[in-house]
């Protein structure tokens, strides 16, 4: 598993880093720390992790920016802050748990305890995409999309009323953390299977969809036979 250490005071990010190995050994493949909001997040957009490790007071930034930000991940967050008052607030946020500074290995511990368990019980997907757009963020729900399309390095929602909104991680980076519904059928397209009703077959080896609403999307060839099935 590969864990990410938000903490802005190296002696305490170099804990929670040697006592994470102590306790979890050889589960963990990487560790890495990062002390500022900035270079959280772009780590995050380019890597996947398993579990994140929080601060909230990040040399007077807020980390619950990262979670507002990253809405639409794959990975449960453990909070370790000494703003106590913050707790209820970072419950809202589906944070696993919240661990009060100063704090012991025993009860870092019982926070992966926890976060252990609720591995086992089941999948954590993604539910809601974040959308950025002049400088606010709005969540769009995964029910709400009908397909998505490949856009240079970001990707266009098209979604079922007709909207669409552009997400700023490629069409590779949402297949990682989309529920697995979501399939890819084309170099350029990826739909949820329930959308698809029909499939049209032409000339020439050429393959269509058609989704709900009367939407026609393209089939790569090389997506075809495992489209078929996986539809089937």
């Amino acid at each position: 598993m590969k864990i990410l250490i938000v903490e802005d005071e190296a002696k305490i990010a170099q804990y929670i880093e040697k006592a994470t190995v102590a306790i979890l050994g050889d589960k963990v493949t990487a560790t890495k720390i990062i002390p500022d909001l900035v270079s959280a997040l772009y780590y995050l957009e380019a890597h996947t992790i398993d579990l994140l490790l929080l601060d909230l007071n990040l040399n007077g930034e807020d980390g619950f920016d990262i979670l507002q930000q990253l809405v639409a991940t794959s990975f449960h967050t453990i909070i370790i802050s000494a703003n106590k008052h913050r707790a209820i607030e970072a419950f809202e946020h589906g944070v696993l748990d919240f661990i009060p500074k100063p704090f012991t290995k025993e009860r870092l511990q019982k926070a992966f305890e926890r976060w252990h368990l609720s591995e086992k019980r089941a999948p954590h997907p993604t539910k809601k995409l974040a959308i950025r757009s002049k400088g606010k963020i709005k969540l769009v729900g995964i029910d709400e999309v009908l397909y998505i399309k490949a856009a240079n390095v970001y990707a266009t929602l098209h979604l079922k009323n007709g909207r669409q909104e552009l997400h700023d991680k490629s069409l590779d980076k949402l297949q990682m953390i989309l529920p697995p519904e979501f399939i890819r059928i084309h170099k350029s397209y990826m739909v949820d299977i329930h959308q698809i009703k029909n499939i049209l077959i032409h000339q020439g080896s050429k393959y269509e969809a058609v989704l709900g609403n009367e939407v026609i999307i393209p089939i790569g060839r090389t997506y075809y036979k495992q489209l078929k099935e996986q539809w089937n």
